[in-house]
């Protein structure tokens, strides 16, 4: 029997390793999927075209989908009617922290939280690998990303990683809860 664990004020809970929405006009679960499917090359594709259009090549901090294989990423597809329409990355970083990649959302698919969706399934699992802290690095031209992060408790900081210092570019992080861990060790 799956065990639920609802978050977010009830509005969106776990089963597994999927979150599912409460709401009906959602109706979309987000689970760990290889990126190697065509659907999600066509959504990694309209992502990579959407952030070329806004920012320069060196700008562009984009994991391809090799990298999105790794041993360190968790890639998670947020499905709606079998269809992808979302997708974002927990890549696992060797110092100790987990940093949120690859999130986009179809235009036709907005306004249906599947952005929070996903970032919450991300800190999710996160949680459950033992980080603590997530990073992340966002554009400045992606309003709608930036004011989702902020909503979700991140602040701002400097560059980290392997970044550096770009005026096209906002660094963020925040601590996240290791209950997920917690729970599952205890058997709850």
């Amino acid at each position: 029997m799956e065990s639920a664990l609802c978050l977010d004020y009830d509005r969106f809970c776990t089963k597994g390793a999927t979150i599912v929405s409460r709401r009906r006009t959602l109706e979309a679960a987000v689970r760990i999927e290889s990126p190697r499917q065509d659907d999600v090359i066509r959504l990694l594709a309209a992502l990579d075209a959407y952030l070329e259009s806004l920012y320069p090549p060196e700008s562009n901090h984009i994991l391809d989908i090799d990298t999105l294989c790794a041993p360190n990423i968790r890639f998670f597809v947020a499905r709606r009617r079998g269809e992808a329409v979302g997708c974002g990355a927990l890549r696992i970083d060797s110092a100790g922290y987990g940093e949120v990649k690859r999130m986009f959302v179809r235009p036709e698919a907005r306004g249906r939280k599947l952005g929070r969706a996903i970032l919450m399934r991300i800190e999710e699992q996160a949680s459950r690998e033992g980080l603590a802290l997530m990073r992340l690095e966002t554009g400045i031209h992606q309003a709608e990303a930036l004011a989702l992060y902020r909503r979700a408790g991140y602040a701002e900081r400097g560059p980290f990683g392997e970044y550096a210092s770009d005026p096209l570019s906002h660094f963020m992080e925040k601590s996240i809860d290791l209950r997920s861990k917690r729970h599952q060790a205890s058997g709850r």
